[in-house]
């Protein structure tokens, strides 16, 4: 029978409103004892109140051993309870169902984290965590299958509708599960069926302390997508046992955090919907509903896999972190209206594991402020005068706008989007473009047009008794100083990106920083030869992230890479370099530039001149990723309708 993203739908007793469920996604929001925040329950609240049908919570420690980072939530002793059972009435008053995903991180982890050795099924550390992990013993097994168990009561207690256990993404449970992580020659390895033990021994545990009739759903990674990883026929027969065991909707995933590009939060260069077929797998082997995860964030494309059958049930989840409304927008059909999630990552899973900072997104700087919007008093009216139409401009102004605050927006080229017009040209980049569309009928929603063609200068600032200036004129790049510089072989990169300068045969791209490794695809893929050249001896573009992973693939693969490589000059036929200490010609076609941007400060000077209030965002300030330029223009505005101060 056909389904639709709408229908309800029964997991184990739990009865939902709808088939669209909130995956579990570590925030950073909890207390560093792993307590609720209120914080966190503004978070949860706002997600539940877009219409969601279910909402796991993010990992949840069964044991202090078992977190993966500093403000885990924990759920191993009652004083954690009072929290809980806030955080359930939370999600559950704007009509969701709630659970908690039950979580140990086995080996990736850090002792700083736990305070001592990480445990795992064998002592293997993982490549992402580096980590030498101590070898559990069988009584420590016994033990921790009670702490999940232990857990699941907690949960229920504090009033959650069902649990997931975490058997994915190579934690603890998948650790047991994979011959990657497990060489154990005792009962809880030596073969499949010795490795799926501990899964099965806490979905049995947890229904006999729990409850029978306390939904389980189990997360697990279909594929491991890696060398020497399992695939799905690995996994598969796994499924009926824990169906037997008690499983009541099993979640697909795929990937570790040992996986190349990192599969677990599929990237800008991954296609969408990349567990659906393996859903489908999963469906035609099992009877209990079917959950699929990973990179799905447009609700027509849930409903054509819920049309076909490939999977019961749809996740989104950064999607919720970019619009926690849009599944209340489709339902009304407004779906123009929603702000599309760009899977580059940036402000979530990476920040969240590389910068260890709390979790949020590029292109929502509401998510995790919600707090902040809610303790917000009377803004001021303006007018405000807005310089720049880039990202932290558009940004800016519909922060004031969504405010009442009276806006003139003066962009000087003929187009919205500054920098992020060159930067959407490259594979796998075009939602940048897609947001920027998003921005202007936003502004236009609001009753707000956008002046192109026109600079902020001084007589701009004279026309009006301003309340404040936001300046977001960004930047304009760096051209080299050096012989030949003036040659025509030279471009510089935005030129390329936007289509105003051709680039073909053998290119030298110079700076191996984002805007260059992204032109050098960019010409790639249109089949150039491309040497790109960096004077650090580190890359700049970390091969860790899943769109640096991507970008150095494709560079090996269709070009090089020179670290420690300086250009000392430019000729007809290419340029002179000093590499690592020795002298080489490289041969290129074209010269293209990606060194740098400095800030435009014309309006700036001018609006201090005047007196003015002014805040610089974005660019103008220094060059910035599009996260630090999209919540550098809604602080802006927030500093000037209210005199906020930073809640990052």
């Amino acid at each position: 029978m056909c389904a639709s993203l709408w229908d309800s739908i029964s997991v184990g007793g739990l009865e939902l409103r709808n088939r669209a469920v909130m995956p579990a996604m570590g925030t950073g929001y909890a207390t560093l004892q792993g307590h609720v925040s209120d914080r966190l329950q503004a978070y949860h609240r706002a997600r539940a109140a877009g219409g969601v049908g279910l909402i796991v919570t993010e990992v949840c420690a069964v044991h202090p051993s078992g977190r993966a980072f500093p403000s885990e939530l924990g759920i191993y002793d009652d004083t954690f309870l009072h929290g809980l059972r806030e955080l359930a009435a939370a999600i559950k008053i704007e009509g969701a169902g709630a659970a908690v995903q039950l979580h140990h991180a086995g080996r990736e982890t850090f002792p700083s984290v736990i305070g001592e050795q990480p445990l795992a099924p064998s002592p293997i550390p993982s490549r992402a965590m580096g980590q030498v992990p101590r070898e559990l013993g069988e009584d420590e097994i016994h033990e921790l299958v009670h702490c999940f168990a232990e857990a699941a009561r907690r949960a229920r207690e504090a009033g959650f509708d069902a649990v997931e256990i975490h058997g994915a993404h190579g934690y603890l449970v998948h650790q047991f599960i994979s011959p990657y992580s497990n060489l154990r020659e005792d009962g809880y390895g030596g073969d499949s069926s010795g490795r799926f033990r501990f899964a099965r021994e806490v979905v049995r545990e947890i229904k006999s302390v729990a409850g029978e009739d306390f939904p389980v759903l189990f997360r697990f990674s279909a594929s491991e997508e890696m060398k020497g990883g399992y695939e799905l026929e690995y996994i598969l027969p796994l499924l009926p046992m824990l169906e037997e065991d008690g499983v009541d909707a099993f979640h697909v995933s795929c990937g570790i955090y040992d996986s190349p590009g990192n599969p677990t939060s599929p990237g800008m260069h991954h296609p969408e919907g990349i567990n659906v077929e393996r859903a489908a797998a999963v469906k035609a082997a099992v009877a209990k509903p079917v959950i699929v995860a990973g990179k799905i964030h447009d609700p027509r494309l849930a409903e054509e896999v819920l049309r076909t059958g490939k999977a019961d049930m749809v996740a989104f989840g950064r999607q919720h972190l970019c619009d926690p409304d849009f599944l209340a927008k489709e339902a009304r059909g407004r779906h123009d209206d929603t702000r599309f999630c760009l899977s580059c990552n940036q402000g979530c899973i990476e920040r969240l594991t590389f910068e260890m900072r709390s979790t949020t997104c590029v292109i929502n700087p509401h998510c995790g402020r919600e707090l902040e919007v809610e303790q917000s008093g009377p803004p001021a009216p303006g007018p405000f005068l807005v310089a720049g139409a880039g990202p932290a401009g558009l940004q800016a102004a519909i922060t004031l706008k969504e405010a009442g605050a009276e806006v003139r927006i003066v962009e000087r080229e003929k187009m919205a989007g500054g920098q992020l017009r060159a930067a959407s040209s490259p594979p796998g980049k075009e939602p940048l473009a897609a947001w920027v569309k998003w921005a202007e009928n936003r502004l236009r929603s609001l009753g707000q047009e956008i002046e192109f063609g026109g600079e902020a200068n001084a007589r701009t600032l004279a026309s009006e008794e301003w309340m404040g200036v936001v300046n977001a004129c960004g930047a304009r790049p760096l051209l080299p100083v050096l012989p030949g510089a003036e040659l025509p072989i030279n471009l510089e990169a935005r030129q390329v990106l936007l289509g105003l300068a051709g680039a073909g045969g053998d290119v030298v791209v110079v700076g191996a920083g984002p805007v260059g490794m992204e032109t050098a695809h960019y010409l790639v893929d249109r089949g150039c030869r491309v040497t790109v050249v960096d004077g650090r001896d580190q890359p700049p573009v970390s091969p860790l992230t899943s769109h640096g992973y991507f970008l150095h693939r494709t560079l090996r693969k269709n070009g090089t890479l020179l670290l420690e490589t300086q250009v000392l000059e430019v000729g007809e036929a290419g340029v002179m370099v000093m590499a690592r200490g020795e002298r080489r010609q490289l041969r290129a076609d074209k010269v293209v530039w990606a060194v740098g941007s400095l800030p435009e400060t014309d309006i700036a000077e001018a609006a201090q001149q005047a007196g003015l209030t002014l805040v610089s965002a974005g660019d103008a300030v220094e060059p910035r990723r599009l996260l630090d330029a999209v919540h550098e223009g809604y602080r802006a505005a927030r500093q000037l309708l209210y005199g906020d101060a930073d809640h990052a």
